[in-house]
């Protein structure tokens, strides 16, 4: 789960009271954005809005300084409804921000993160603003780590800033509110935050660091993030026709979470366990269709309302249907099995090529193995089913060769 930008951004900060540049949604009237110019020196910034953590906005060309309310209406006109490609997800704006311009003499970057190589929580600073911090090298970034029992410390800011050559005026300041941030991170559940950049604006002869944008991801299994008050669907990047219909089946029993990862992939696989989940998106790669988790024990309703669903979207397109999870669960083998074949049986017109792999464990497994054999033997389907002693990866890797194998015939076919 995760959101980016000011539009709700702005409501987290402000909870530890962290300076924030101001913000007015796409409901503003024209006045009121002259206002909001003629307070910050005669612009303002005006951003899309998306749902989710996406970012790249201004490497994108999707942030406007524009000068006079005329030209923030027209970037709004502009940028209401724009599309934005990050990496292989494409999302669409749904409405804009008008935010005051922040003058600034210098630019930070900061984030608060679990840190795996640590093992403790770390802050990173950097001494420069829109940034990619994997792309700064490490002389010029400094990485914190500090016990979350304790949280992070003055003396711990102090030395990163000045090992960084950080001008002094700049220093004192930032003590004073970066730590703020420790405390949004821990008290809200939250897996990390980031704030890029931080402007050092000066007012009255002081520097203050003013948030020009945030992005944060919480942990939805960590109750605490529901304490802002905030609607489930601003933390989801766009949602697919294909991932709405399957969460709609969300219930009390049994998972129904699916994320596409490639429109164009010849793999359709229905993952059971947060282990196959990761395991199998590791391995198929892009030849996936999507990534799910199909455990929790479904009832046989759900198992081939999901199916049903799949097959509609993506059995056209598939060279293999894959059946894996792990090996020691609750999960009724034979009641899956059941609605997962019975569904294929409806279906199997859309694509009687396509070919079957399984390597699955569990309650009923004999019972459900063999209905789904007798399916796939009535429809003449060729399958291979791996044992519940069959190693995960090796069942995975097979899937992969097949796959392959299929697409060089379908080539050869072809030419």
């Amino acid at each position: 789960m995760e959101l980016a930008g000011l539009k709700y951004g702005k409501r987290v900060l402000d909870l530890v009271e962290f300076p924030v540049a101001q913000v007015l949604t796409e409901e503003a009237l024209m006045s009121d954005v002259t206002d909001l110019i003629a307070a910050h020196g005669g612009r303002c910034v005006v951003k899309p809005c998306f749902t989710g953590g996406i970012g790249k906005k201004g490497k994108a060309g999707l942030i406007r300084i524009v000068k006079n309310a005329h030209e923030a209406m027209e970037a709004k006109k502009e940028l209401f409804f724009v599309k934005h490609r990050v990496g292989d997800i494409t999302v669409q704006s749904n409405g804009v921000t008008f935010e005051g311009f922040v003058a600034s003499e210098a630019e930070l970057y900061v984030s608060i993160s679990a840190s795996t190589e640590y093992r403790l929580s770390v802050m990173t600073l950097i001494l420069e603003g829109g940034v990619d911090v994997e792309e700064v090298p490490a002389e010029r970034k400094r990485v914190i780590p500090f016990n979350p029992i304790t949280g992070v410390k003055s003396f711990h800011i102090i030395n990163a800033l000045n090992s960084l050559g950080c001008p002094p005026e700049f220093v004192s300041p930032l003590v004073q509110n970066l730590p703020k941030l420790w405390v949004l991170y821990d008290s809200y559940g939250m897996t990390t935050l980031e704030i890029n950049p931080i402007r050092m604006q000066k007012i009255g002869g002081r520097y203050i660091p003013v948030a020009c944008d945030i992005k944060v991801g919480f942990d939805q299994d960590n109750p605490s993030w529901k304490r802002l008050g905030f609607p489930p669907e601003i933390f989801s990047a766009e949602v697919t026709p294909f991932e709405t219909e399957v969460n709609l089946l969300r219930t009390y029993q049994g998972q129904s979470d699916v994320a596409e990862l490639n429109t164009e992939g010849t793999v359709l696989p229905f993952m059971f366990g947060g282990g196959a989940n990761s395991a199998s998106t590791e391995i198929l790669g892009d030849r996936a269709i999507f990534s799910s988790d199909f455990g929790g024990n479904p009832p046989y309703e759900k198992m081939k309302a999901i199916a049903d669903i799949a097959f509609k979207y993506w059995l056209k397109q598939s060279n293999v249907i894959l059946l894996v999870g792990g090996k020691a669960n609750n999960t009724d083998i034979f009641v899956t099995f059941k609605g997962l074949f019975d569904s294929l049986k409806d279906h199997i017109a859309l694509n009687p090529k396509v070919q079957v792999v399984i390597g699955r464990g569990g309650p009923n497994l004999i019972k459900g193995m063999v209905y789904a054999r007798d399916i796939m033997d009535n429809l003449r389907i060729p399958y291979r089913i791996f044992g519940f002693d069959s190693s995960m990866v090796a069942v995975l890797q097979y899937t992969l060769e097949l796959d392959r194998w299929l697409e060089e015939k379908k080539k050869e076919v072809a030419a």
